[in-house]
Order: C-alpha cells, then structure tokens, then sequence
C-alpha cells in the first residue's frame, strides 16, 4: 500500500482529503503542526480524525510562528468577527508562508518515510482568499518538490495532492457524507467559546455555516452540548 502524508489540522478540509487518501487506498501519515495558533483545539481535533481514519502514525509538531506575529490567528490582533464573506482583500487571519511552511516539513517526513504523496486539503472557492491557497501556488511548490529532494533527483517523485481545490464547501461537506466522516469530530472556529462551542461569527464559522446550508446537512458541531 502506497504511503501519503497528510497535513491534518482538525478541519474540514484536511479531514475529508485525509479520509479520501484513505478510501482511495493509501497508508496516512498524518502531520499536525502546533505553530501557535490561538484555536490550538484544532489539535485536539486532527488526533481524533488521524484515529478515525486509521493514520499509521501522526506525528504533532511546535513551529512557533506566534513568535514572527503579523496575524491574528497566532494573537497578533482580534479575529475578525461578523465580517461580510463578500469583503475583498486578505484578511488578518492569514498567517504569512504557513501553507509554504508546513508543506517543507511533510516534505521532509515524506522523504524518510518513502511516501510518495503529500496531501493538503486547500480549497480555492469558498475560502478565506489567502494566497498561499490557490492552485497556481500548490503547482509552484509541486515543482519544488521534484527539484529540492534526493527523491526527486533519483526519480522517485513526490508530489502535491490538493483533491479539494475545486470543491465548494457545500461539495467538500456532501464528499465528507459519501466518505463517511464524522464531520463532529472536526472544528472550523477561530476562536471557540470558553466550553469549545463554535462563536459562530469568526468568517471560518460563517464559510462552515453556509457550507452545511447549501449541502443540505446538519452541522453535529451546533447539536452538541460542547466540543471534548
């Protein structure tokens, strides 16, 4: 069985294209990293959704990016909170090179462990508009991957997989259904309540809302009595 490694962080996103590496065949490696994120409960998170889909291992990482600043996802600034999904521009929640980052580490851990596929669940529609999001950006970092590594070098390519870049949420949500996963095991807040209750106002929370709306799905997050 061909092995993968998946960057899981306890979304949505990374959850269901974890769970379709999975379906599709693949050994998952999954890869956290903890890169001080004020919504670390996202962690707690990826390790039930790295158990549910049977990862091999799953391996959590600190890379502080907290100690750089510049977004408020790592405390540098509040998070936005009922903003219009319709405004233009990156918003504060965009943490500078995080996707380039974490995709450098799988990158290396795909290398020692022979995996010939990373997996990142970016999605290029219904999403926040962070650069480091869209499909020319993963294509850029695919090239980079044959070039940077031994493996690529000998021949042995690993490359970039991003199955959800062309979903709407409303897809990705519907895909999850037919995978079978627990969408109550994943969280999308930014800055969940005091007993882990999603606020409901963070445009993460809107983009998940209206995601479980279009797809004709009840959200189990907003029936449970709190998030363990």
């Amino acid at each position: 069985m061909p092995s993968t490694v998946v960057l899981l962080s306890g979304g949505l996103d990374s959850a269901t294209a974890a769970a379709l590496a999975r379906h599709e065949g693949w050994s998952v490696y999954a890869l956290t990293v903890r890169y001080g994120q004020v919504h670390a409960g996202e962690v707690e998170a990826a390790r039930r959704v790295a158990a549910a889909v049977g990862a091999v291992r799953h391996v959590e990482l600190d890379v502080n990016l907290a100690a750089f600043g510049g977004s408020s996802l790592v405390g540098d600034g509040p998070i936005p909170k009922d903003r219009s999904l319709a405004e233009a521009g990156i918003p504060s929640t965009y943490v500078p090179a995080r996707n380039t980052v974490l995709l450098a580490l799988a990158l290396g851990w795909a290398e020692v462990i022979g995996a010939t596929r990373i997996v990142i669940g970016v999605n290029a529609i219904d999403y926040a508009g962070y650069p480091d999001c869209r499909p020319d950006y993963i294509a850029a970092f695919d090239y980079l991957a044959q070039l940077a590594t031994r493996a690529g070098v000998e021949g042995r390519e690993i490359r970039i997989w991003a199955p959800l870049q062309a979903l709407t949420k409303a897809g990705i949500i519907r895909l999850g259904v037919e995978l079978g996963l627990d969408h109550g095991l994943t969280t999308s807040c930014y800055e969940p309540l005091a007993d882990g209750r999603p606020c409901r106002r963070c445009d993460s929370c809107h983009i998940r809302a209206r995601g479980f709306e279009q797809a004709g799905v009840e959200d189990p997050l907003l029936r449970l009595p709190a998030l363990s």
